[in-house]
């Protein structure tokens, strides 16, 4: 096979003879390959817990555990390794429900040869793009990185990357400038969405009585000033991420129609009848306590449990200040990079005077101070700079 690198590969089968053919097929056709064997499902599953694979071929029907549950097994637990299914003539029907379990494809007895070298090359060929497209996604994230090393902002990374590629729903919630939004950008550029688009409403933004028109899009003539459709941000994040950024200032209204699209997957404009389908992975984010607006009847207790599937809490920056530092090194850089200047230096005695600041604007605010001082401060911002130009 004409991969570029190595194969780690697993063949899975309870029959010595076919095995063996598998095997020196593979082998024959690239030295390269390293070919582990498993002669039953269990054996399978012990081996895909302490190894990485790149392909795995599997015969279905087995004894005990079969090739099924094999591929339940890896689709759960290492959803990037392509799976070969080989089917017996009877097994057909399995091997169509096996594809729509996420396999790669499947191949008959006797194994075609031509076919079963196709077939492996192209799942190779696909594990590899996979890996690529995600260390890419996580070098583009890198424009959205949580700055810190905190306790609280590492468990955040954490979380991150265990929720990213998934489609769970996520709330987000921290006080104005925390960072909510580079926690929704970060989550949607690690995730399979992240070539569909991000779509941002501030529902604080926008007034009551046009929210839905926003959200869902409007028919031509369905309210004065509808001179033409309108398409709404659900419609333009299908494939992608939309992010409902202060969803607690969302009339109950409003949260009533987000809801019955969380439930039912499609939308309805404003003023039509027509259900349009719609696949949208939903990021929501408030600087309130849902639960109490729950308990003062301006939030709707059911769509804060469809909302609420993961929970990350962004802690104001007084509760980090430890992260002053590294925050200032990086918006030093990102300045003067996009001023083409050099970096200014921060005298130990001016960080140490910004770590007593209370700031109650977080991050963005500190983002601005950093600003306001490289504009206005000496070659290396001193003290003084720091006592001038904020008060401590």
């Amino acid at each position: 096979l004409n991969t570029k690198i190595m194969s780690k590969i697993l063949i899975i089968e309870d029959e010595p003879a076919i095995r063996r053919v598998l095997v020196k097929i593979l082998s024959e056709e690239d030295k390269s390959h390293e070919i582990d064997e498993a002669e039953n499902g269990i054996d399978a599953i012990n081996q895909v817990k302490k190894n990485s694979y790149d392909l795995i071929i599997s015969d279905i029907k087995m004894p005990k555990v079969d090739g099924m549950e094999v591929l339940d097994y890896s689709k759960k637990n290492t959803p990037e390794t392509p799976i070969i299914m080989i089917s017996g003539h009877g097994d057909l029907e399995l091997a169509v429900d096996s594809m729509k379990k996420g396999a790669f494809d499947y191949i008959s007895k006797p194994p075609d040869l031509n076919r079963l070298l196709t077939t492996v090359r192209n799942a190779l060929d696909r594990k590899q793009l996979v890996v690529e497209n995600k260390l890419l996604r996580k070098k583009i994230s890198k424009n959205f990185e949580m700055i810190g090393k905190s306790k609280a902002i590492n468990e955040i990374k954490d979380l991150i990357d265990k929720v990213a590629e998934t489609d769970a729903k996520i709330l987000v919630n921290g006080p104005n400038g925390s960072g909510k939004e580079l926690v929704a950008k970060s989550i949607h550029n690690l995730s399979k969405r992240a070539h569909q688009p991000l779509i941002e409403v501030n529902c604080a933004a926008i007034p009551s009585e046009l929210i839905e028109s926003e959200l869902f899009g409007h028919v031509k003539g369905s309210f004065t000033g509808a001179v033409k459709d309108k398409v709404g941000k659900f419609e333009a994040a299908h494939n992608g991420t939309i992010f409902l950024d202060e969803i607690g200032d969302m009339s109950l209204s409003a949260q009533a129609k987000v809801l019955r699209v969380l439930q039912d997957n499609c939308i309805q404009k404003v003023g039509g009848g027509k259900d349009i389908k719609i696949d949208v992975r939903v990021i929501a984010a408030t600087n309130k306590d849902l639960k109490k607006e729950i308990e003062n009847g301006k939030f709707r207790e059911d769509l804060y449990h469809r909302l609420a599937v993961i929970i990350i809490d962004v802690p104001p920056l007084n509760s980090r200040k430890d992260d002053i530092p590294l925050l200032i090194d990086h918006f030093s850089k990102n300045i003067a990079d996009s001023q083409g200047n050099e970096v200014k230096k921060f005298s130990d005695k001016a960080i140490d005077l910004m770590k007593k600041y209370d700031w109650s604007g977080n991050v963005r605010e500190l983002r601005n101070v950093i600003e306001r001082l490289i504009i206005l401060g000496d070659k290396e911002i001193s003290a003084k700079n720091v006592k001038d130009f904020i008060k401590i």
